[in-house]
């Protein structure tokens, strides 16, 4: 089934309900959806947070699903009941515990579980979870919260919602005015197979697409506004968001974009048009003698979703030739072959949106070294992957007039960083805003509270109220190249605004300028 059936099934089954508006319960801890009848917690130490863990948003993609389009729930799921205690596991994922770098040597809790190995997976993982506040501060006449819909980085081979600094919890509590959902996706070879049998090869794009679908169709039951739902993501996460922007044009859902490093021009992506890739595995698990790309996709899908990472991770790790990976590819459905000249026809979604770096979003991507990068190629990393493909981005949002709204993180403490050459890496915006940057190493400085605060309260602003929300809090709309509208956060105070000229003048199009 594709995924307008998948939306066609998920209306008709929430039409078919006469579900009460909010939890059926009076402690908040019962609500009904069309996934069933799900068993919320709470935490002793946050008791303004009501915890919805592990909530199924499609079938288990396991068997004859594998490798296919997330399916629909039967309408029959929300006779069910659904009570977790602890965050589900994650997709089938491995961590590459080989290679010395800055997120295992350095700083750990950006894994699954924070372990130093892969954490808790399951192919069965098409899951969400929810935060959302036990008060309600909304002002709006609906009493309905703004909701912030997250999806999580780690270059589309890892990631999950278990992951110690991406927990909203902390932000939940102190704010109590949103809701935070994240959800799994497929990653690596079982979300982005690319085989030859296959008409959809993005498929775990697909299973973000069919989160935001059941979020629409089942959040006002948890206090949230469907109305008002920010898309969120950092990393590959971050370039999900800016996929999905060009995916649905149409038909967004959202009311808003947050790309934290990361955007459609930076290019993550698979070039293997001839599915050998895919081939090759099934070759080596003992499918070679296939007679047709279908009699190949039916004889992977009988092996066990751990022979086949298991394979994948010893052959990646072990850094064997021919290569091989499992990326996004160009399907001009869900990611494009030409970004600028759909841009250009107007083919993004008439949505406003924060797009951002770190000023130090390279240092990971360089050698690593326990005394720090060469810092030539940090910066080439940097501009490379993060810097230059947002200001491209950011150009044709200005140039369609599309209001973007820049940032840049400068934060540099060191109980996320450290090492004090870190600075403000990848990813180490990510425990300000979710409020876990005093979790681990001791507690910072008055300023990272600050910047903390001013961060969150900026983000619920654009999500909650969009550009009149966003500008309420000082934060102006970027409309040109080398405005002084940027806003800095953690850069010796908690916000100030800033110009990017310099770093700005060293692109050319999405790519660094070499000659500058």
């Amino acid at each position: 089934m594709h995924l307008s059936s998948f939306l066609t099934v998920s209306s008709l089954a929430v039409g078919s309900l006469a579900w009460p508006r909010y939890a059926v319960d009076n402690d908040g801890l019962t609500v009904q959806t069309s996934s069933g009848l799900i068993h919320g917690i709470k935490d002793s130490q946050y008791p303004n947070v009501r915890q919805f863990l592990g909530i199924p948003f499609a079938q288990p993609p396991t068997g004859a699903l594998r490798f296919e389009p997330p399916q629909p729930l039967p309408v029959s799921a929300s006779k069910k009941v659904v009570n977790n205690t602890k965050l589900p596991p994650s997709c089938m994922q491995y961590l590459n515990t080989e290679s010395p770098g800055v997120y295992l040597n350095q700083i750990n809790e950006f894994g699954l579980q924070g372990k130093n190995g892969t954490g808790d997976i399951s192919e069965d993982c098409l899951t969400l979870s929810i935060w959302t506040p036990t008060s309600n501060n909304s002002c709006q006449s609906n009493g309905l919260l703004p909701v912030e819909i997250w999806i999580y980085g780690g270059g589309f081979s890892t990631g999950g919602q278990d992951v110690p600094y991406q927990i909203p919890i902390q932000w939940v509590q102190r704010a109590q005015d949103h809701l935070v959902v994240s959800l799994n996706y497929r990653v690596n070879i079982f979300g982005f197979p690319n085989a030859a049998g296959l008409s959809d090869q993005n498929v775990g794009l697909l299973d973000q697409r069919a989160a935001v679908e059941w979020v629409r169709d089942n959040i006002v039951r948890f206090g949230g506004d469907p109305s008002r739902m920010l898309l969120w993501g950092q990393s590959a996460g971050s370039i999900s968001v800016d996929y999905y922007n060009y995916a649905y044009p149409k038909d967004p859902i959202v009311s808003g974009f947050s790309m934290d490093s990361g955007t459609a021009f930076s290019v993550i992506q698979s070039v293997d048009t001839q599915h050998s890739n895919f081939t090759f595995v099934a070759s080596q698990l003992g499918c070679a003698n296939s007679s047709s790309p279908a009699e190949e996709l039916t004889c992977v899908r009988k092996l066990p979703a751990s022979t086949i990472e298991d394979f994948v991770k010893s052959y990646q790790i072990n850094g064997t030739a021919p290569s091989i990976s499992f990326l996004p590819i160009a399907d001009n459905k869900t990611v494009f072959s030409n970004y600028t000249e759909r841009a250009l026809a107007g083919l993004q979604a008439n949505l406003p949106a924060i797009i951002g770096t770190n000023a130090q979003d390279g240092v990971p991507f360089a050698p690593y070294s326990p005394n720090g990068p060469n810092a030539t190629l940090a910066q080439l990393a940097l501009l490379t992957t993060f810097f230059c493909p947002a200001t491209e981005s950011i150009r044709l949002r200005q140039q369609t007039n599309l209001p973007t709204y820049r940032y840049v993180y400068s934060g540099n403490f060191s109980n996320i960083a450290p090492s004090g050459w870190l600075g403000a890496y990848h990813s180490s915006e990510l425990p300000m805003l979710f409020g876990t940057y005093d979790n681990f190493r001791g507690v910072g400085p008055a300023l990272e509270g600050e910047t903390s605060r001013a961060m969150q309260d900026a983000w619920v602003a654009f999500t909650s109220g969009g550009m009149s929300g966003i500008e309420s809090s000082g934060w102006q709309e970027y409309e040109m190249l080398g405005e002084s509208t940027v806003r800095d956060f953690g850069d010796g105070v908690a916000v100030k605004d800033t110009d990017l000229k310099y770093l700005e003048n060293l692109c050319d199009g999405s790519q660094p300028n070499y000659s500058a």
